[in-house]
């Protein structure tokens, strides 16, 4: 840490130029000797990125940032609060601590916490930041985690493994990652009876499960409709049935399902054409593959077997997006000439044409009041459903 950063006339420097182009600052002056610029533009480069996805950083005077990589590679405080809110305690231990939202939520939950964090620098910045944040009840300690656990033992443990390398494809595996959980599974729960393991969305759930044993409960969390973490909470002996989780977090509302994962292969989905209403599941749900269990369980009605769009005359409370069908027309120009659409927005599910092809075909730019879906119905009929969104 260069303490010199802290000082007034470069922090002035760096909140000056949180919206400056980062670029051309690397060829320009400091305010002073004491820094380099390349210092500077790497405190506003990560405090930049700080502003929406963690405030209370961004909102404390005097916090020291790590490098932009690291910010992008941590928690959001949204994901960080809601990890939180599903565990509590006396002592949770943190093996991969980073940059340390997580543990300050976590501190919220627990008498104590350790921050493991073997990069020494990282955990030296993430201690004095603490302290700029005012939380006296967690442990920074620059060690690798597995090895401090020794011979103590912790009501929790929570590990965010790093992948070691791209793998090929979206799928990836936890044996891939550092630390390699299921290789040290069978020793954690020598230390706890509890883990709380985050994953990235890229990783296949059915691998997971294959790599894994003693999952309890499996929380796919999406902000604003998009996944951005995978939860599993792991119980030493649990055997039961595995609670799949769905959270849809956004500002106005918190979209939720659960089922448990193996109602999927045991549950039918009802089909039929277009109903009154069109319901577009989220991307938690989507994540999940609950494709036939909600249907089930809110009493809906598929498309298509492979049209994840579903359907009903009376309006449910629906964890997605909700539209209200206008009219339904075949897939071709001449059906489109007579709307006369000139603007909208598209959505396909289950369709041979990519949204660029058809906007290209059709002449339609992007935006408006109005939606369609161009899908495929269950008498495997190319349709477009033009619809209005439902606001609750």
């Amino acid at each position: 840490m260069n303490l010199a950063l802290l000082n007034t006339e470069n922090q002035e420097f760096i909140d000056a130029q949180l919206e400056a182009d980062s670029t051309k600052l690397l060829f320009g002056k400091t305010p002073n000797q004491s820094v380099s610029i390349k210092e500077l533009v790497e405190q506003i480069e990560a405090k930049k990125r700080s502003k929406n996805k963690l405030p209370t950083w961004f909102n404390t005077p005097l916090i020291y940032y790590p490098n932009k990589l690291n910010i992008e590679q941590t928690s959001s405080e949204e994901t960080a609060q809601y990890k939180a809110s599903l565990i509590s305690g006396n002592q949770l231990l943190d093996i991969t601590g980073g940059f340390g939202v997580d543990c300050y939520y976590f501190a919220k939950k627990f008498q104590h916490v350790v921050h493991c964090e073997i990069n020494k620098s990282l955990s030296e910045l993430v201690a004095y930041n603490f302290k700029q944040l005012e939380v006296n009840n967690i442990q920074t300690i620059s060690e690798d985690g597995i090895v401090y656990l020794k011979n103590q033992t912790f009501d929790w443990i929570y590990i965010d493994p790093s992948r070691r390398h791209d793998s090929k494809g979206k799928v990836f595996f936890l044996k891939d990652c550092l630390p390699n959980v299921p290789n040290h599974l069978e020793n954690l729960f020598k230390h706890t009876n509890n883990i709380l393991l985050k994953t990235a969305p890229l990783l296949d759930i059915s691998a997971g499960i294959q790599e894994l044993h003693a999952i309890k409960e499996i929380h796919i969390v999406a902000i604003n409709n998009e996944v951005k973490e995978l939860l599993w909470i792991l119980k030493n002996d649990y055997k039961g049935p595995i609670a799949i989780k769905t959270i849809n977090l956004n500002k106005s509302q918190q979209q939720t399902f659960n089922f448990k994962i193996n109602e999927e292969a045991l549950t039918q989905a009802t089909y039929s054409l277009p109903k009154r209403y069109i319901y577009e599941p989220n991307a938690a749900i989507l994540k999940s593959g609950a494709f036939n269990t909600i249907s089930s369980h809110l009493k809906l009605d598929k498309l298509h077997q492979h049209t994840h769009l579903y359907t009903s005359n009376q309006l449910v409370a629906f964890p997605g997006r909700t539209f209200e069908v206008i009219t339904i027309i075949p897939y071709n120009k001449k059906a489109f000439k007579k709307l006369g659409l000139k603007k909208a927005n598209i959505t396909t599910r289950n369709f041979p044409e990519s949204v660029a092809s058809i906007r290209k075909k059709l002449k339609i730019t992007d935006g408006g009041d109005t939606y369609i879906f161009f899908a495929t119905n269950m008498k495997e009929e190319r349709i477009a459903l033009i619809c209005k969104k439902v606001t609750h």
